[in-house]
């Protein structure tokens, strides 16, 4: 079933599909896969194929049995644009979404190449939050580009791990910027200067800016637990969501 989530921007997670593989530096120590191996290895339901891509149709009915409106980080455990992911299963996971209009969707991507193509000229449905993944430049940030090529109500950039100064972004047509460290025993670090960059430019564009974690290193530059280390940025927690409705979201 979908699950409560421990991440901070979102409130549960559902999983049509599991298992990817890796296109850009900032896969190169996936959480998601260190966790399906972890299940796999305690026998949990659906991870019998450990971190190989998996189609889960069986998993599609699950918001339409949660009444209360709820908002969904869509594959936490995979990316619903791999290129091994047919059209034809996209398509059920959003007439899902379709069908479920009390429910928020956040679908993030790596595959952004794949975003204009999927939905040409069509709107995505209104309850979903279209997003990608940022985490540097040469890889990163051309991502950008390609998610405002759609006509999303809401595009938002995960800026996580963060793992280089990404320069001056173009933010037209962005609504919300999530910054965020690596965690995990090979976290890389993040400096506090790249993190302040990309706020300045939320703040100065009007994008709402969500500071997540600084992760497996601290703003002191000292390696510790991420708990330890917290999500605190200049004396204060960055909350801001791009839609005031959903301010009580929780990890």
């Amino acid at each position: 079933m979908a699950t409560e989530s421990k991440i901070e921007w979102t409130e549960q997670t559902w999983n049509p599909v599991t298992g990817c593989t890796k296109i850009s530096p900032g896969c190169k120590h996936c959480y998601a896969e260190v966790m399906a191996r972890r299940l796999r290895a305690m026998g949990a339901h659906g991870y019998q194929n450990g971190f190989e891509l998996t189609l889960h149709p069986q998993r599609l009915e699950q918001p339409k049995r949660r009444r209360k409106p709820t908002v969904y980080f869509v594959n936490s455990m995979s990316d619903l644009f791999h290129e091994q992911v047919p059209d034809a299963f996209i398509d059920q996971v959003f007439e899902v979404i379709r069908e479920t209009p009390q429910h928020t969707y956040q679908i993030l991507t790596k595959r952004a190449e794949r975003l204009p193509a999927y939905f040409g000229d069509e709107p995505v449905p209104a309850n979903v939050w279209l997003g990608v993944s940022v985490e540097d430049r040469k890889y990163g940030v051309p991502r950008i580009d390609e998610l405002r090529r759609v006509n999303a109500r809401i595009r938002f950039l995960s800026v996580e791990p963060l793992l280089e100064d990404v320069g001056e972004l173009n933010l037209s047509g962005i609504h919300w910027v999530i910054v965020g460290g690596e965690s995990g025993s090979q976290a890389r670090p993040m400096e506090a200067e790249w993190v302040t960059a990309v706020r300045r430019q939320c703040l100065d564009a009007g994008v709402s800016f969500f500071f997540k974690q600084w992760g497996g290193w601290g703003a002191d530059g000292v390696k510790r637990n991420k708990k330890a280390n917290g999500r605190v940025l200049d004396g204060r927690t960055w909350d801001a969501y791009p839609i005031t409705t959903i301010t009580a979201v929780t990890g």
